[in-house]
């Protein structure tokens, strides 16, 4: 059962999420007493296909995961990483285990779960200041209030005021914004003229991407804020990959576009799923991205350990500049070995993922 230890409120377009909800883990053992263990939601008929299998043949150092095993993909690096006596990050190549680290966790916390307004920026600011003693220096805002909660003009200088606020309380902090598509073009930019000074280090989603949108912002962003990062990818547009293709839940043609926009300098960093796309098909697009000088950061929202997935990857590849905290815990896991301090997350050195399922 996955834990948040907070409300998580409102974003743009959808209601407050649950506290809690149920997990499906799977694990294997090999006969001579290895185990791995992770993340998976695939139904148990189809995971226990592959018990009886030769790990060789379903996983390798070189390419990852083969694609009719990608149910197991997780569970498969973990164990591979147990078998070699290696963390998951140094199994890739990686040669340090410290990434930057964002909360994702600053969603709209004035407004109930109707979207009815409370007023004024007090509970985003308290919101931050407890992730602030968790350990985070870099606070995600969800932004987008006008999409559907409030009034257009209100939510959008809502989002304006909140920005600032924060900024203001926390002068040192990196600030990301997350829209989740929930502006037009020509409103974003309304709201990054409003924002110049707050110097954002990243924009997220802020409308749904076209080329045309996008050399908008980028044309606005090296006006007013040189040094943002444009990041976009997460959403798949209802572009569902079913079943899963070699990027998971996201259609190849989909990642071709997204690596286009790179090519031509109007995203900067792309955003899948760690999850719904997979930790093999993040390994293969990795060294593509290096290739033309642009970054990655899966997306790791709503599971603690997606972070930790994410954050593997970032080690391995050094082309992550920042990851997604998901703050909470998953009863029967201890994942106490990795470290969230000052902004910086401290991967263990533990074999595989470096999580122990305990009673």
């Amino acid at each position: 059962m996955r834990r948040y230890p907070r409300p998580i409120g409102c974003n743009s377009t959808s209601r407050p999420q649950f506290p809690y909800r149920k997990l499906n883990i799977c694990t294997f053992a090999t006969d001579q007493g290895v185990s791995g263990w992770g993340y998976c939601g695939f139904e148990e008929e189809e995971i226990r296909a592959f018990v009886g299998r030769q790990v060789s043949d379903l996983i390798s150092l070189e390419s990852g995961t083969v694609l009719e095993a990608r149910s197991i993909d997780i569970a498969l690096h973990d164990l591979a990483g147990k078998i070699l006596g290696l963390p998951v990050w140094k199994m890739l190549g990686g040669t340090q285990n410290t990434i930057p680290i964002y909360t994702g966790a600053v969603y709209f916390d004035e407004l109930d779960g109707e979207g009815n307004d409370g007023g004024g920026g007090e509970p985003v600011l308290d919101s931050c200041a407890y992730y602030a003693e968790a350990g985070h220096t870099h606070f995600k805002l969800k932004i987008g209030r006008g999409h559907q909660w409030m009034d257009r003009s209100e939510g959008d200088q809502r989002d304006i005021e909140i920005t600032r606020l924060v900024r203001e309380r926390f002068p040192d902090a990196g600030i990301l914004v997350d829209a989740n598509d929930g502006y037009e073009p020509d409103g974003f930019i309304r709201y990054l003229e409003a924002v110049a000074d707050c110097n954002l280090y990243w924009i997220e989603e802020p409308f749904a991407e076209t080329a045309d949108g996008l050399q908008k912002l980028r044309a606005a962003v090296q006006k007013l804020s040189p040094d943002t990062l444009v990041a976009d990818g997460e959403d798949r547009n209802g572009r569902l990959q079913d079943p899963l293709g070699h990027f998971g839940k996201w259609q190849a043609d989909h990642i071709d576009e997204l690596f286009e926009l790179c090519q031509t300098g109007l995203l900067d960093v792309i955003l899948p799923d760690v999850g719904a796309m997979g930790f093999t098909a993040w390994r293969s697009i990795m060294p593509r991205l290096i290739d033309i000088n642009a970054q990655g950061s899966p997306h790791a929202w709503s599971e603690p350990f997606k972070s930790w997935y994410a954050a593997q990857i970032g080690c391995a590849y050094g082309n992550v500049p920042i990851i997604e905290g998901v703050p909470g815990s998953v009863d029967g896991v201890n994942d106490s070995n990795y470290i969230v301090k000052d902004g910086i997350l401290t991967l263990p050195e533990q074999p595989g993922f470096g999580m122990d399922l305990i009673d």
